[in-house]
């Protein structure tokens, strides 16, 4: 099964739109002036959505080449655009030259191959993969795996198959071992699963219907009210 990674999106409050009937300022009498505004709201708009890249919970799949990254930091993909990707989907693969890559045959970077003959394969902590050969006692290093951080990962543009790019708002990427410069460790064997709390979502979901249910009712009975006044004057 492919475990793919979805961040929790959090809407930004929005503007509030008003008009201005009365300006701070305006005269009220001929030695008096108006000390603040009266304006007039006239509704909200939403001004951005964000990701929020919290840690998700891990699961283990027992799959050697699956990876998941506990703390900071995105795997780097070579896409077929040739721009490099980022993503925190460990459900890596090998294709015919036994070179890693994503699911969907992306290669991931650095590139990294291993032999067709490795009987086992160990990925450590800090990004070190290491194999097992018939013919060999000890263990062959055949790589090592990197981690992109930024400064404002919020910045990156998703582009599909859980990838982000990288934008002038997120920075440049700073590459590094894993568990150097504040990156996180890898985990072999385990896939991070999403990071929204669907319990919690569901909460707020109902908060906001019982918000709106209440601000239509209270609209409703101030129409009422001023239908009343205006058929009994």
């Amino acid at each position: 099964m492919t475990y793919l990674p979805s961040f929790m999106l959090s809407g930004k409050p929005g503007l509030v739109q008003y008009q201005t009937w009365r300006p701070a300022g305006s005269q009220t009498s001929e030695a008096t002036a108006q000390t603040s505004p009266t304006t007039l709201g006239t509704g909200v708009r939403l001004v951005s959505t964000e990701k929020m890249y919290t840690q998700g919970s891990l699961t283990t799949t027992d799959n050697a080449l699956d990876m998941a990254i506990d703390g900071k930091g995105f795997f780097q993909v070579l896409m077929p655009d040739g721009r490099i990707g980022y993503t925190r989907n460990g459900t890596f693969s090998q294709n015919a030259e036994g070179v890693l890559t994503t699911s969907s045959g992306y290669v991931v970077q650095p590139e990294i191959q291993i032999p067709a003959e490795a009987m086992s394969i160990t990925i450590s902590r800090d990004g070190i993969i290491s194999v097992t050969l018939p013919d060999g006692v000890e263990a062959q290093e055949v790589g090592q795996l990197t981690l992109a951080q930024f400064t404002n990962p919020r910045g990156l543009e998703p582009v599909g198959e859980t990838l982000v790019v990288e934008t002038t708002a997120s920075g440049a990427p700073v590459i590094g071992a894993p568990l150097a410069d504040g990156a996180g460790s890898l985990i072999q064997g385990a896939l991070e699963t999403s990071n929204v709390n669907v319990v919690q979502e569901l909460v707020e979901m109902i908060e906001a219907q019982r918000a709106y249910e209440i601000n239509s009712r209270s609209i409703s009975a101030s129409d009422e009210m001023m239908s009343y006044l205006a058929n009994k004057l």
